[in-house]
């Protein structure tokens, strides 16, 4: 499975196949491979850790597929399967000028995993244009349209990583966007920065887009390069008291209001205070330029970057009074 995650962890399946249509997944689902094993559906691999071999059959979803549902003046449906590449589907949408997700370029993985993992950057979560996700029930092959109340999200959460995790497969999911008076979100620093640094003064979809993919592209490492699997660790949310204890010790510790009167800390601040940025431990270690990002630089193995990730917790936990959850998800 090494090619198949962005770690890179050297591990064995049992058993592995490749599905690239609907009609695919529900043969599989009468063969005798996946009726007597375990199983685990799997897109780009970048959200995930094997700590071991699996010891059943892992799908790799490769539905590929955009097309256009409907459309008015203002508005535009896009269908796309759940298997293409999520900033392909990024980069489709910013060259016709659909507005809604250049927010999200460069985020790796695929579109079925993206409402899966609720994903985000700078101000902009995939929850806010889904409009439906469409997924085959794992154990009947019937199709369920979820809509996007029904898909529970939350911060870097779904229904599917819970009440329905390994129950359905993701086959398609709909996204609805802007034509135009494009509601560009660019309130992060960094992304005005950028902006300015690029000298993008017209402040359009395809600019959004470049400057986030420059910034990406600065802190993070790439996962042919380097193993990792982008941000760790989700950037936790703290009551106001909290907040107002840790700013009295922390003049200068970062936030984002939240809703509820919550406050959301930079999870990568944190572990830097720790004096974890950078560091490496063997084959293992924090990335030098993002202390969100765990690497493996080239035989480290999950279960040691399992541990590291332990013990950055058990830090920042003694340091603020914080714990850190991940958003990677351990196999």
């Amino acid at each position: 499975m090494r090619p198949y995650n962005t770690f890179g962890i050297d591990v064995k399946a049992r058993h592995f196949c490749r599905i690239q249509s609907v009609e695919e997944f529900r043969e599989l689902l009468s063969s005798p491979y996946y009726q007597n094993s375990k199983h685990l559906t799997l897109g780009g691999g970048s959200n995930l850790l094997f700590t071991r071999d699996f010891d059943g059959i892992i799908i790799k979803n490769e539905i590929k597929g955009i097309e256009v549902v409907s459309e008015d003046n203002d508005r535009i449906l896009i269908k796309a399967g759940a298997g293409e590449g999520w900033h392909n589907l990024v980069v489709h949408c910013v060259n016709h000028n659909w507005g809604g997700i250049e927010n999200l370029s460069l985020i790796p993985g695929t579109v079925g995993a993206a409402p899966m993992q609720n994903i985000g950057a700078y101000g902009v979560e995939i929850k806010d244009v889904i409009e439906c996700v469409e997924g085959i029930d794992m154990t009947s092959g019937q199709t369920r349209s979820f809509s996007n109340e029904e898909c529970k999200f939350s911060y870097r959460e779904s229904v599917f990583k819970h009440d329905l995790k390994e129950k359905y497969f993701i086959s398609s999911v709909t996204l609805s966007l802007t034509k135009k008076n494009h509601l560009m979100n660019t309130n992060y620093g960094a992304l005005q920065d950028t902006l300015k640094q690029l000298q993008l003064s017209d402040i359009t979809i395809s600019a959004v887009s470049k400057s986030v993919i420059f910034i990406r592209q600065q802190k993070l490492p790439d996962p042919s390069l380097i193993g990792n699997a982008g941000s760790f660790f989700k950037n936790p949310t703290i009551d106001a008291a909290h907040f107002e204890r840790l700013k009295k010790q922390h003049t200068t510790i970062p936030s984002y209001p939240t809703e509820n009167q919550y406050v959301k800390i930079p999870a990568g601040w944190l572990i830097e205070q720790c004096g974890w940025k950078g560091k490496r431990i063997h084959n293992i270690g924090v990335h030098s330029q993002q202390a969100l990002v765990l690497v493996n630089y080239g035989s480290g193995n999950g279960n040691e970057i399992l541990e590291l990730s332990k013990a950055i917790q058990s830090s920042v936990k003694d340091k603020f009074d914080i714990q850190l959850s991940t958003e990677v998800n351990i196999i």
